[in-house]
C-alpha cells in the first residue's frame, strides 16, 4: 500500500494566483518589453484568455512596465516580475503593483520576501530536493526549469511524489504543439517565453501567438483525457 504523500509544510497558496491559474494556466513572459509597448501586448494577451503576465527584471525599466500593465488590466489578472534574483527587488515589484515573483532559482530569501509581502511566488526548481525545499519555504507553484532539459519523464516522476494540489509548471521550450505529453505526465500549466513574445514584435503578432497557445492547450487537454 502506497503511503500518503504529505507536504513538507501547510500548503496555503495565493488565492488570486490560483484563481488566475485555474482560468488559464499559461504564464506570459514578456522578456525585453518596454513601458511604451507593455500595455498593448498585455491587453492582447488578456483578450486571448491569458490571466498571468510577468515582466522579467532584465527588461528595460521593468517596474514601469509592471505598473502600466497592472493599471491597464482587470483585477482578475495577476501581474508580476520574473528573473527576480535578489530579495531586495521584491519590495520594488510590490510597490509597482506586482503580485507575483517568478525566479529561475529557489533562493529561500526571495521566496520568504515574497510571502512576507503577501505575494505569490514561483521559484525555479530542477531537482526534487529543490522542489520540496521551495514548498517548505512557501512556494505557490513549482517552476520546472529548464523544461527542455528536464523533459516529460521527469515531470511524471515528480508528479508521483509531489502532492496533486501543487501545480507543476514547466518553463523553457514550450510550444503550442508540445504541451500534451507534459499534461499527460502531470504538468498543470506552462511558462511561455520567446515562442510567445519577442521584443519588437507587434501586438497583433503577440495576439496570434497567444491564440495559438490557448488553442494548443485546449487540444492538449482534450488529447490527455482521451
Amino acid at each position: 500500500m502506497q503511503p500518503h504523500i504529505n507536504l513538507p509544510a501547510p500548503y496555503l497558496p495565493h488565492t488570486g494566483l490560483m484563481a488566475a491559474f485555474e482560468a488559464c494556466p499559461l504564464i506570459a513572459i514578456l522578456r525585453g518589453v518596454t513601458p511604451v509597448d507593455a500595455v498593448e501586448h498585455a491587453r492582447a494577451l488578456y483578450e486571448a484568455g491569458f490571466r498571468i503576465v510577468e515582466v522579467p527584471l532584465n527588461s528595460p525599466r521593468p517596474f514601469d512596465s509592471i505598473a502600466a500593465i497592472r493599471e491597464a488590466l482587470p483585477v482578475d489578472a495577476i501581474v508580476g516580475a520574473g528573473t527576480v534574483l535578489h530579495a531586495s527587488f521584491v519590495h520594488d515589484v510590490k510597490a509597482a503593483g506586482g503580485e507575483l515573483i517568478v525566479m529561475p532559482h529557489s533562493d529561500p530569501e526571495v521566496v520568504s520576501a515574497a510571502k512576507t509581502h503577501g505575494m505569490a511566488c514561483a521559484p525555479g526548481v530542477a531537482t526534487p530536493t529543490e522542489a520540496f525545499i521551495a514548498l517548505k519555504n512557501g512556494a505557490d507553484v513549482l517552476k520546472m526549469f529548464p523544461a527542455e532539459q528536464l523533459g516529460v519523464h521527469v515531470v511524471k516522476a515528480w508528479r508521483a511524489v509531489i502532492a496533486a494540489e501543487v501545480p507543476l509548471v514547466p518553463v523553457g521550450g514550450i510550444a503550442p504543439d508540445n504541451m500534451g505529453p507534459f499534461l499527460s505526465a502531470g504538468a498543470n500549466g506552462f511558462g511561455l517565453g520567446s515562442a510567445l513574445y519577442k521584443p519588437g514584435q507587434s501586438a497583433a503578432t503577440t495576439a496570434a501567438h497567444a491564440k495559438a497557445f490557448v488553442d494548443g492547450l485546449r487540444a492538449a487537454r482534450a488529447g490527455a483525457k482521451s
